[in-house]
């Protein structure tokens, strides 16, 4: 555990919190369902609607957060929404009218989403490259013990006040907007001059780049894949005459495993090749799910449970840096965007494709499908890491140590690159060429 969470910097320990933060108080998604069909006394057919345009906003926000993550800043874009978020969520607790009700929960579906770019962008820019995997790691467990807390206490505010639990969630993600504006400056990486402007990495930009988009064409496949856990398998344990109680028992070894195996599985991948992880985790995944057809018991169900998890468990961190490997500094927001995009297209389609065919072909076929989805993803995988370039093995290597300060009177520093990341004083760290040096003279270099 120290060598895992040791050497980060502390400006992502606040971005950290402020995630772990935002996790535990999200109540609103887990018991919207109760809250529309058993409070308001709307039907099944109204509160799945509500749930798509829940969706559907988050896939709308991805790529207009990302670019304005890119345009104007990281900060200003999570502070706006979470505070949208915040702000939205309240509202949602007291409209009444259906139709408000939706217009709302679509909102709330943009605000949420629309941290996401960011968030992974901020990551990027103040975490060393040698360090992304561990802190993207580290960040998606703060994500699931967040979650495993919140859908805990969300049954209990649930049983007093369901605006209770509205409000509760509203001022925890101001609350986080707060550590955001007090804690976290703009780490948007300053360009130099003769660089190209920023503007010229746009949406096309992203859409052209052959080899990330292949990336999130195999994101969008395990993300249908894991999407199955909360919509496939319950209904899947439900025909087969399982009882809800009993497939919580069985999903909830999800959230056991990742805040238990999350921190040690990281320090066994942090430092071997992302494209062998990336081929396991989706062959994982993939059969994992396909166990899932020869389940009899809740005991299986939870083994098959843990097959999945452990997917999961190495695919979220690698799959994250890969993809910030792949971006431009100064298009990180629009990647992080659409590869975010990625999943929330996965969570629209994926309960179409598990209903679909559970009706008419049997849970059997969907679990296969499952597994061949998996297969295919594992050989693009396979497939699409031997084409990138070499440097992208640099993933989890470690960076050449700092080179010795300049003496007095040495050739003047020209700054390529400079990711900004304050810590409460006004310094940065820059990437600089020292001239005369060629191509050999870089090195990191503590500029104030």
């Amino acid at each position: 555990m120290r060598e895992t969470v040791s050497g980060l910097p502390p400006a992502f320990w606040w971005l950290w919190t402020s995630t772990l933060v935002n996790r535990l108080g999200g109540f609103v998604a887990t018991f919207m369902a109760l809250y529309l069909t058993l409070d308001r006394g709307y039907s099944a057919t109204y509160a799945g609607l509500i749930a798509a345009l829940h969706g559907l906003g988050g896939v709308l926000s991805s790529l207009g957060a990302g670019v304005m993550t890119d345009r104007l800043g990281r900060r200003p874009t999570l502070l706006a929404a979470q505070a949208s978020t915040a702000v939205s969520v309240a509202l949602l607790g007291f409209v009444r009218d259906p139709v408000a009700i939706a217009v709302v929960a679509f909102l709330v579906g943009m605000a949420s989403n629309a941290s996401r770019p960011a968030v992974q962008a901020m990551m990027a820019d103040i975490v060393r490259p040698e360090d992304r995997i561990r802190a993207f790691s580290l960040n998606y467990w703060a994500i699931n013990l967040g979650f495993a807390v919140s859908t805990t206490a969300a049954g209990f505010i649930a049983e007093h006040s369901y605006a209770a639990g509205f409000l509760l969630e509203a001022v925890m993600t101001m609350i986080c907007a707060i550590v955001v504006f007090v804690k976290l400056p703009e780490s948007k990486p300053v360009q130099a001059a003769g660089q190209a402007h920023e503007d010229s990495v746009g949406l096309g930009t992203v859409l052209r780049d052959g080899r990330f988009m292949g990336v999130v064409g195999l994101s969008f496949l395990v993300a249908l894949i894991f999407q199955q856990g909360a919509v496939g398998l319950p209904v899947a344990m439900g025909a087969a005459g399982f009882t809800p109680a009993e497939y919580g028992m069985a999903i909830a070894v999800n959230g056991v495993l990742i805040v238990v195996l999350q921190i040690p599985v990281t320090r066994f991948i942090e430092h071997r090749d992302p494209g062998r992880l990336l081929v396991a985790s989706a062959l994982l995944a993939g059969y994992g799910f396909g166990l899932t057809a020869f389940a009899g018991s809740v005991g299986v169900f939870a083994l098959t449970v843990c097959v999945w998890t452990l997917a999961e468990i190495i695919n979220a961190p690698t799959q994250t840096g890969l993809v910030v490997q792949l971006s431009p500094a100064h298009g990180r927001g629009r990647y992080q965007g659409m590869y975010t995009m990625s999943w929330a297209v996965a969570a629209l389609v994926a309960p179409l494709m598990s209903g679909l065919v559970i009706d008419r072909y049997g849970a059997e076929w969907l679990w296969g499908t499952c597994a061949v989805v998996g297969t295919v993803a594992g050989l693009g995988y396979a497939l699409l890491m031997r084409r990138l370039p070499s440097e992208t093995s640099t993933l989890a290597a470690p960076a050449p140590p700092p080179a010795p300060a300049l003496a007095a009177g040495a050739a003047p520093v020209i700054v390529e690159e400079a990711p900004v990341v304050a810590t409460g004083v006004d310094a940065s760290v820059q990437k600089a060429v020292v001239p005369g040096c060629g191509g050999e003279g870089r090195s990191e270099v503590s500029a104030s």
